[in-house]
């Protein structure tokens, strides 16, 4: 008998079962039912055997799937923290540099202004050293014009009150051309 007719010879069996008065219940002989399934499960065919296996393979590989799916994902997860963590640390030695570039330039402009600073400063000292030396020349300059005026003063007067003649020079040793020159 196939499993069909057997199914068939248990639903006959329910239907015919004497009900039990004021319920929906049904009395059927325990042992005739056991057999009835005992001699189904053996006559399965071998197909729905293997189905069960190809079932339960499924759902084994579906869950390994799941479990590594799972796991990719926290890898992935993984390795998008670790990505984002690498681009934070990025962004700070980014903006560390830029801190660091910003500090350097105001150093510099600051080194650069005291440098122009101290530069003016003795540039002024310079041109006021320079100014007073300008000044002493030019009183010393003017010191020295008043000086040869008075050397020309004086020999003008001396060539006015003593006429000499070139032959009263001669006994001392001086020649014509060198009472020009004096």
């Amino acid at each position: 008998m196939d499993l069909a007719a057997r199914l068939q010879q248990l639903e006959e069996m329910v239907h015919d079962a004497k009900s039990m008065p004021m319920s929906s219940s049904a009395l059927l002989n325990r042992e005739e039912i056991l057999d009835l399934l005992k001699d189904m499960a053996e006559s399965l065919p071998e197909e729905i055997r293997q189905a069960r296996w190809v079932v339960k393979d499924r759902e084994e590989l579906l869950a390994k799937a799941r479990r590594d799916a799972e796991a990719m994902v926290e890898q992935g997860q993984a390795e998008q923290l670790r990505l984002a963590s690498r681009e934070a640390v990025v962004q700070r030695a980014q903006e560390e540099a830029d801190r660091m570039l910003q500090e350097a330039g105001d150093d510099a402009r600051r080194i650069r202004l005291e440098a122009e600073d101290y530069v003016d400063a003795k540039l002024a000292q310079f041109e006021i050293a320079l100014q007073k030396i300008l000044e002493e020349m030019v009183s010393t300059n003017a010191g020295l014009g008043r000086t040869i005026e008075q050397v020309r003063v004086g020999r003008d007067r001396l060539r006015e009150a003593t006429p000499t003649t070139s032959s009263e020079l001669t006994p001392e040793g001086l020649s014509e051309g060198e009472e020009d020159g004096a």
